[in-house]
């Protein structure tokens, strides 16, 4: 019960998955993601499909979670919000690692993360 609530589901009754808007089907996975209480959650645009309010919601849901111990090791294009919510940053450029840091020292000399993203990737990302 612990990961529904922690999760925001607001219960839908009989309703089917398929009924569910994007981001509520983005609250679920997360939920089932959380099943296990693991050492290590990984999330692929965990924020896709949730509305403003969600994504401040999931912001400090992630930061409580690896607070509390485990490793979020969290993938997005959003890296207005990486900035918010990293503790350290990775850039992948065609399957190797060209930069690591803290979101400041990635950004530092660039103007921000997009800018040192677009710079280190040839504007490519990760491919």
């Amino acid at each position: 019960m612990r990961c529904w609530s922690c999760a925001g589901w607001p219960g839908r009754g009989g309703a089917r998955v398929r009924e569910y808007s994007l981001g509520m089907r983005q609250r679920l996975a997360l939920a089932t993601a959380l099943l296990g209480d693991p050492a290590v959650l990984i999330l692929d645009e965990p924020g896709n499909g949730l509305d403003p309010a969600g994504i401040a919601w999931l912001r400090g849901l992630l930061r409580d979670y690896a607070l509390a111990g485990p490793t979020v090791l969290y993938s997005t294009h959003v890296l207005g919000e990486v900035g918010q919510i990293a503790g350290q940053v990775v850039i992948v450029r065609g399957g190797r690692l060209v930069c690591q840091g803290t979101p400041a020292e990635v950004a530092d000399g660039y103007g921000g993360l997009e800018q040192a993203f677009l710079a280190l990737t040839g504007g490519q990302g990760a491919g």
